[in-house]
C-alpha cells in the first residue's frame, strides 16, 4: 500500500521537526511546510493526501490556508493545530472544513489516533494502484524513487510526472481516462488542469523517446494509452 501523503505546516521549529520525524516514524510520507505562504506553494505543486495545519504563522494564517486548499481540494481531510482554545477559534476552523482540532500542548498518540480514526472515516487514498516497480520496453521505472532508468542513463521525475506515468503503467495498451487522471492526479479536472496535463504528458514522451517501440498516444474524446508497439493492444 502506498504511504500516504501529509502536509504538514508548524512555524514553532523544534515541534515542527518533532512532529515530522513521528509522522515519519509512524509510516507516513511528510513534508514539513514553515509558514502558510510557503506550504500554499508546495499544495498546489504536490499531490497530498491529509493536512495538519497550526493557526498561528506568518505570511499566511492557518485558517487562510485551509480555505485556499479547500477551494482547490473539497475532499481533503485536514487538522489544525493551536495554542489557543478560545472557542470561537474552533467554530471558525470547522466552519471551514476542519475534520479536527487539537489544542497545544497535545501528546503525539492523540494526534495519530485522530489522524488515523479520519482516515477510517473516509478512507485511505485508493486508486488501486499499488504496484511501484514496472518495466516500460527498455526502461524501469520506480515509483517510490521517483527514477525512470535505461540504457542511456537515468531520469528523475517529479511528483506529478511519476503519479501519471504509474497510472499509465497500470493502464498499459489500454486507455487511460483523461477526467480520471486529473482527479486522481489533480484533484480537479477543470480545463487548466487538463491543459497542465498535457504539459505532462509532452514530458514523458519526451524521458520516454529512448525506445522507439514505446509511445503514449492520445485517444481522442477519452484520455491517453501507454502502448508497448511488441506488446499486444487491449480495448
Amino acid at each position: 500500500m502506498n504511504k500516504v501523503r501529509i502536509l504538514l505546516v508548524e512555524d514553532d521549529t523544534n515541534l515542527g521537526q518533532i512532529l515530522q520525524e513521528y509522522l515519519e516514524v509512524k509510516g507516513f510520507d511528510t513534508t514539513l511546510c514553515r509558514d502558510g505562504l510557503e506550504a500554499w506553494q508546495t499544495f498546489q505543486q504536490d499531490v497530498f493526501d491529509f493536512c495538519i495545519l497550526d493557526v498561528m504563522m506568518p505570511k499566511m494564517d492557518g485558517f487562510s490556508l485551509a480555505e485556499k486548499i479547500r477551494r482547490k481540494d473539497q475532499e481533503i481531510p485536514f487538522i489544525f493545530l493551536t495554542a489557543k482554545s478560545l472557542k470561537e477559534d474552533t467554530i471558525t476552523g470547522l466552519k471551514i472544513g476542519a475534520d479536527d482540532y487539537l489544542t497545544k500542548p497535545f501528546r503525539m498518540e492523540e494526534l495519530l489516533l485522530r489522524i488515523q480514526a479520519i482516515l477510517r472515516r473516509i478512507g485511505t487514498p485508493e486508486d488501486g494502484i499499488t504496484q511501484t516497480q514496472f518495466s516500460i520496453g527498455q526502461y524501469s521505472f520506480d515509483f517510490d524513487r521517483q527514477k525512470l532508468e535505461h540504457a542511456g542513463g537515468e531520469q528523475k521525475l517529479t511528483s506529478k510526472e511519476a503519479e501519471l506515468l504509474r497510472m499509465l503503467c497500470a493502464h498499459k495498451n489500454r486507455v487511460m481516462d483523461r477526467s480520471l487522471a486529473l482527479k486522481k492526479i489533480w484533484r480537479d479536472d477543470s480545463y487548466f488542469n487538463a491543459r497542465s496535463m498535457d504539459v505532462y504528458i509532452t514530458k514523458l514522451r519526451k524521458y520516454l523517446k529512448g525506445d522507439e517501440n514505446v509511445q503514449i498516444v492520445n485517444v481522442h474524446g477519452k484520455g491517453f494509452k501507454l502502448v508497448e508497439l511488441n506488446q499486444p493492444e487491449l480495448p
